[in-house]
């Protein structure tokens, strides 16, 4: 889908959609709201003081035009006045693009009339990757007819045409990047394998100048990545492990690495899942679809930065080979692990490459996983869970997290979940039991990060769902590609 800022006036500017947000308690005494009901002879007043249109959140009335201008006004409300933020905007966004797709329109305008007390371009940012995020579909493997798709929005409005064009072309790209971890999300684990994940960051990486470099089995056991490889015995399918490199800053400077587990099946191994939803486990790579989203809109958007994304992949399923509880394996990071649960398969996956990341120097690095379902009961599914060893940089997560929509909140690493790890047969085990099993997860981490600032994103509640936001469809949300790009932005200024 295309999305572009125009410079014109809401009034003669011609289009089959015009979508303008309605506050709370507003009226149409003002800005491009009074113009246009001018040009409606009143009609948006009326709308307004029948009590149609109240401005209250999800309030929605469509109008029509004249001969000239646009053919339609939809009007959307947003709620209170205080409650207008960057979310706002991008959901009312996703709302433009869904009722345009009912009504079978392609090509739509929205206005930002509504988000001047917003940061212009953060504002007109939000708008674009809310249009952009609503408008995705995954129909790869569909062969019935093809619904009508939103394949253009126009972004009108905005005091300065420059920042604001800048913005939308920003947040066309992150959205777009969302929509690239989204659609590796969906796609079964039949055909996103870790080779298929690998060959799909090097055909990116070639697109928008990232240096790709993928390890097979052999490179990882000469690198001595264990905990990867026993993952990934109980499956025919070979583990891989992919870099990509972003050098946008000066030679030298140390990067910020992102970590993304990309378990492309988790069957749980020996320790088995239920059957029930165990289609879902496609999903388990959500992580590192993010890490390989983020980077493609890093490159894209020329972020001044050394960036490293990394992406332990394998699948985990039971076999006469597989890893078996009671196992000791090593790991990169030269700690033994007695494994007492086959199925906390993406916490080994991860030692591995936190490992590896602590080798690159890195000045910061996050990393994010589809990690526990403990986090599921903490948090529920309105945010993800951050834990690290450094409070500033959970602090610029949180505060990333906000701005781009996709919010984490803190959970303790006190030395005092450590013992739950103790192992009589080894450094520690991989599980700590049912109580604080996302902390535990998250201290299981903390073992192989040394002295390097870290922050972990438990992300099992957040990664995908049924769809409630306007700007989501069932299934895959791409979370959190667009926190770890605005985090990346906002540490170089």
């Amino acid at each position: 889908m295309k999305v572009r800022h125009v410079e014109a006036d809401l009034v003669t500017y011609d289009t089959p959609i015009l979508a303008i947000g309605v506050e709370e308690g507003g009226d149409a005494s003002g800005g491009g709201l009074a113009a246009v009901d001018a040009a409606l002879d009143g009609a948006i007043t009326r709308v307004i003081e029948s009590g149609d249109m109240a401005g209250e959140l999800g309030d929605e009335v469509l109008l029509y035009g004249g001969d000239s201008g646009p053919q339609r006004v939809l009007l959307l409300g947003l709620g209170k006045l205080e409650r207008i933020d960057h979310e706002a905007a991008r959901r009312m966004a996703g709302r433009a693009v869904r009722a345009a797709e009912r009504m079978r329109i392609t090509e739509l305008t929205i206005s930002m009339d509504a988000f001047s007390r917003l940061d212009e371009a953060s504002g007109a940012q939000a708008v674009a990757e809310g249009a952009t995020m609503a408008a995705w579909r995954y129909r790869e493997l569909k062969t019935d007819e093809e619904p009508t798709s939103v394949t253009a929005v126009h972004v009108i409005g905005g005091p300065s045409p420059d920042a604001t064009a800048a913005a939308v072309d920003a947040g066309a790209t992150i959205g777009a990047a969302a929509n690239f971890a989204r659609t590796l999300q969906s796609r079964p684990g039949n055909v996103a394998t870790p080779t298929h994940l690998a060959d799909e960051a090097v055909r990116m990486g070639a697109e928008v100048g990232l240096d790709v470099t993928v390890f097979d089995e052999t490179r990882m056991l000469k690198e001595g990545m264990h905990a990867i490889l026993a993952v990934s015995r109980g499956s025919v399918e070979e583990a891989r492990f992919i870099i990509m490199e972003h050098r946008g800053g000066s030679e030298g400077d140390a990067p910020l690495v992102l970590v993304g587990k990309g378990l492309t099946f988790d069957a749980g191994g020996i320790s088995l899942k239920p059957p029930k939803g165990m289609e879902e486990m496609k999903y388990d790579m959500s992580g590192g679809a993010a890490v390989i989203g983020a980077l493609q809109a890093i490159a894209e958007l020329g972020v001044p930065a050394n960036v490293i994304g990394i992406v332990p992949s394998s699948e985990n399923l039971p076999s006469g080979t597989a890893v078996k509880p009671g196992d000791v394996i090593d790991t990169l990071g030269g700690k033994s692990v007695e494994v007492i649960n086959t199925d906390a398969e993406g916490r080994l996956i991860l030692a591995d490459a936190l490992a590896y990341a602590v080798g690159l120097s890195p000045a910061a690095m996050i990393d994010c996983a589809t990690l526990t379902g403990a986090v599921v009961i903490a948090l529920g599914h309105h945010a993800a869970a951050v834990m690290g060893n450094d409070e500033g940089l959970m602090d610029e997560l949180i505060s990333a997290g906000e701005s781009s929509g996709e919010r984490c909140w803190p959970l303790p690493l006190w030395d005092d979940y450590r013992e739950q790890l103790d192992s009589e047969a080894a450094d520690m085990m991989n599980v700590g039991g049912r109580p604080g099993g996302a902390i535990t997860a998250g201290l299981f981490l903390k073992e192989f990060v040394g002295d390097v600032a870290w922050a972990h994103l438990d992300v099992a509640g957040t990664a995908y769902g049924d769809g409630k936001l306007s700007y989501q469809r069932k299934g895959a949300y791409g979370f959190p590609t667009r926190l770890l790009v605005q985090w990346v932005r906002s540490r170089v200024g």
